[in-house]
């Protein structure tokens, strides 16, 4: 018996679950449980290739519509009754008829409601439970599994290699859970940790960058943001969407380094929010970032970005404090007579200088420039 809730995915994943459903020689009851869950998009599809088709009450069933994931083409225009007025994309037609051949003929197999299979694809259409029952889209309606057990007891299925009469009732339950691998990838394939993990990587690079050395923020960092460009991929993504939340985040590190009274910011801003809602191409519930999410994270990001590049851009406007520049105003004390080249004490230091005057041992003298890596020197005010 197969656990699913689910609001879709992959098509090829999805395709190498059937074949493993229809070659099983071994019936498959796939339960969509338990109150709440779904059985949406590619789910769907799941469900019909079952050889048992069951839900638990206060689930759905649905949405199969296919949903490229990259760049989507603008939709076909309508006309005043809401009909298209010419052919969608070629690459979106072909992608639907395959979708929709594809489970009319699982349905058939199946003996199950082809018709609807059909609209789930074409129209998007969903079903709860008991209006999957009643139009045959499903088996059963069951409280749980014990009760699917009892209520599928002597049915006769058809299978690969024969036929099989269940006798599955009092059958001891035996759970396989997914391990920690899964797990995980079911955490990071959510769409808001996704983009938290990848703001988290660019957080880490640009602290790295800002101040070279630290090493923990930019390993962090970009394993942080190749586990967000990973979930991604594995979600409909729009890249159009993408390439505005990366637009953005350009435009605010920009705002620490030009001038522009904030207009780089808020167009970062702008544009950070309006990548983030259209990142995730599909309408198909469980999928997308929460608007309230986006808000935070833009602020979040806005205030990081301008806060450490900013630090970065005044560290390095400060004077130098260390090596041979820095020695320019400083004061010392000659060792000996010199009237070109001489050595003298600077800041507890023994320094070969040159001297634009003459100079005698133990007179006062100050830097006034530095030639290469020798300081020039002139007698101190007063000396």
């Amino acid at each position: 018996m197969l656990t699913l809730d689910t609001p879709g995915g992959l098509d090829t994943s999805m395709r190498r679950i059937v074949q493993d459903l229809l070659a099983s020689p071994i019936p498959v009851a796939t339960f969509v449980a338990p109150a709440g869950a779904r059985a949406a998009s590619a789910g769907t599809f799941i469900l019909y290739a079952s050889h048992v088709a069951a839900m638990a009450p206060g689930t759905n069933v649905g949405a199969a519509s296919p949903v490229s994931i990259g760049f989507t083409p603008p939709a076909a225009p309508t006309d005043a009754d809401g009909k298209k007025t010419s052919s969608p994309d070629v690459h979106e037609r072909k992608a639907m008829q395959d979708a929709s051949a594809y489970i009319r003929s699982l349905a058939q197999l199946r003996g199950r409601n082809v018709e609807w299979a059909e609209k789930a694809v074409t129209e998007a259409a969903s079903l709860s439970a008991m209006e999957a029952q009643k139009q045959k889209v499903i088996d059963a309606v069951a409280t749980d599994q014990a009760d699917l057990l009892r209520q599928i007891d002597g049915r006769r299925l058809a299978v690969a290699g024969g036929e099989r009469v269940l006798h599955p009732a009092g059958a001891p339950l035996i759970a396989f859970e997914p391990d920690w691998h899964f797990r995980v990838l079911a955490i990071i394939t959510d769409p808001s940790v996704a983009m938290i993990l990848m703001l988290l990587g660019i957080y880490g690079l640009v602290f790295e960058f800002g101040h070279p050395g630290f090493v923990f923020p930019g390993v962090m960092g970009a394993v942080s943001l190749l586990l967000g460009l990973y979930a991604l991929h594995l979600l409909p993504v729009n890249y159009a969407g993408l390439a505005l939340i990366a637009l953005g985040i350009a435009f605010m590190v920009a705002e620490a380094f030009v001038p522009s009274y904030g207009s780089l910011g808020i167009g970062g801003v702008v544009a950070f929010v309006v990548g983030a809602l259209m990142l995730i191409d599909t309408d198909v519930p469980g999928f997308g970032v929460p608007p309230a999410l986006i808000g935070v994270l833009a602020l979040v990001t806005a205030a990081f970005v301008i806060a450490v590049v900013g630090i970065a851009v005044r560290s390095r406007r400060r004077p130098v404090v260390s090596g041979v520049t820095s020695l320019v105003g400083a004061d010392g004390e000659m060792l000996g007579d010199a009237t070109d080249t001489g050595w003298a004490n600077i800041r507890g230091e023994t320094w070969q200088v040159q001297t634009t005057a003459q100079v005698t041992r133990g007179q006062k003298v100050r830097v006034v420039a530095v030639d290469g890596t020798v300081p020039r020197v002139a007698p101190s005010t007063g000396a």
